[in-house]
């Protein structure tokens, strides 16, 4: 009685494809949350050295200078699902093959940077596929419940992950961690080669340089695009030094050590899985005003720290923060996928992502001799200071403060499946899936009745 009954509650689940991918979203993360714990004590027990392991974690954003823009290339090229394994493929390579030596030897730093470059050049790949796959998958309507869904069974499978890799890490250590990472990976591939969407079609082939020029033009012409790009630009540069370099600092001198960050950062997860609840059913009217809104509002956080506030009150602040940031990325998907083009989605999917990421080794740099000079409290500040400015100026162009939910796409957008259909289309034709075959014949009937 329990899936008849989600699949009448969420139509999206009628959908093969979907729920094949829903299961890739459970497994993949959940193995990368023993990334997540098992790099830092890898690195820590074998060196020692807190500018070591800023070394190797600097490694995996990297990457995502080159990577992030052939993967979106590639993505456009072919199905998305194939890209998806070969950087599900990289990421097993590199943390697998991390956890080998761990297990095995003493590694050398050398030898983990180039692990950690390898393992971020999946990821930038993933990312630009990732968001070209959904609305291959579900019709237009049924976007904003599909990319709920996966986000938050990312963010429990993330969660869950998380708790179970610390303990894990505790009895067995790093090495063991970061080969189930590779292990859940490679499991990943078997769920990821059963979609069956396929690549966009192309009516010629182009050289790799012209096809980073159409994606570079389609995302150039979209001002709420590009502005929000260059707003987060600033935004992540100065959130992530100012709360991931500077929050366990503070954490430790001022709120109880590594228990009070724990706290925050399982207060941040489980904000992130209520906002995925909430965003089944709240679709702001402006979209990107609001995404533009919420990225002034992660300024709370190196609010919260400057002072620093009591421990509960940065737990409250990084709960509520979790809630909004995950309603908007949902917003930030289903927008991307109406509005760009499905055959470039990909790509400038990729733009976003460089833009986005491009300051961050940047922040992560900076803020530990600033707050040497002028101090910890000042640096947090400054930081509050610079996201706030970046999101007032985010807000300037008018397209980014009166695009609506429900306005049509404009000339040379194409129209999503499950919106008004093209001249000389058959009505109820755009409600099918992108993903053609058997994504679940039946899902177009079950969308009427949502």
């Amino acid at each position: 009685m329990l899936w008849p009954g989600l699949a009448r509650r969420f139509p999206v689940l009628e959908i093969r494809d979907f729920r094949l991918l829903l299961a890739d979203r459970v497994l993949a993360p959940a193995a990368a949350a023993f990334s997540l714990v098992g790099v830092a004590f890898a690195v820590l027990d074998v060196t020692g050295s807190t500018a070591d392991l800023s070394y190797v974690l600097a490694a995996q954003i990297v990457p995502a200078l080159v990577f992030a823009l052939a993967g979106g290339v590639v993505a456009d090229r072919i199905a998305p699902q194939k890209v998806i394994v070969a950087a599900n493929l990289m990421i097993a390579v590199g943390e697998g093959g991390f956890g080998l030596l761990v297990l095995t030897g003493h590694p050398q730093l050398w030898q983990m940077i180039a692990l950690e470059t390898v393992n971020g050049a999946g990821m930038a790949v993933f990312y630009p596929a990732s968001q070209a796959l959904l609305p291959r998958l579900v019709p237009a309507r049924l976007m904003p419940e599909a990319s709920a869904l996966s986000r938050l069974a990312m963010n429990a499978a993330q969660m869950g992950g998380a708790a179970v890799a610390g303990v894990f890490v505790a009895a067995a250590g790093p090495g063991w961690a970061l080969a189930i990472c590779g292990i859940g990976m490679v499991g990943t591939v078997p769920l990821l080669l059963a979609i069956r969407a396929p690549g966009a079609e192309r009516t010629e082939h182009t050289s790799l340089l012209r096809d980073l020029r159409e994606g570079w033009s389609e995302f150039a012409s979209h001002t709420w695009l590009w502005a929000t790009t260059a707003q987060f630009c600033v935004v992540l540069a100065a959130w992530y030094g100012a709360f991931d370099v500077l929050g366990p600092a503070v954490a430790r001198h001022d709120l109880g050590g590594p228990a009070a960050w724990g706290a925050i950062m399982a207060a941040d997860a489980i904000g992130l899985i209520i906002g995925g609840l909430v965003a089944l059913r709240f679709t702001p009217r402006r979209p990107i005003r609001f995404v533009v809104l919420i990225g002034g509002a992660s300024a709370i956080s190196p609010l919260a720290l400057a002072g620093p506030w009591p421990l509960p009150a940065v737990c409250a602040a990084a709960l509520v923060l979790g809630i909004v940031l995950e309603i908007m990325m949902v917003q930030w998907t289903v927008t991307m996928a109406r509005r760009i083009p499905a055959d470039r989605l990909a790509r400038v999917s990729s733009y976003d992502v460089l833009g986005s990421v491009l300051a961050m080794p940047v922040g992560a740099l900076v803020v530990g001799p600033l707050a040497a000079s002028i101090g910890v409290p000042l640096t947090e500040y400054g930081a509050v200071v610079l996201i706030l400015v970046a999101s007032l100026l985010a807000l300037a162009p008018r397209g980014v403060r009166s695009l609506r939910s429900d306005q049509p796409p404009a000339p040379g957008e194409s129209p999503a499946p499950g919106e008004a259909p093209a001249p000389g289309e058959a009505p109820g034709q755009g409600d099918t899936p992108r993903s053609g075959h058997d994504s679940g014949q039946d899902a177009p009937r079950v969308m009427a009745g949502s």
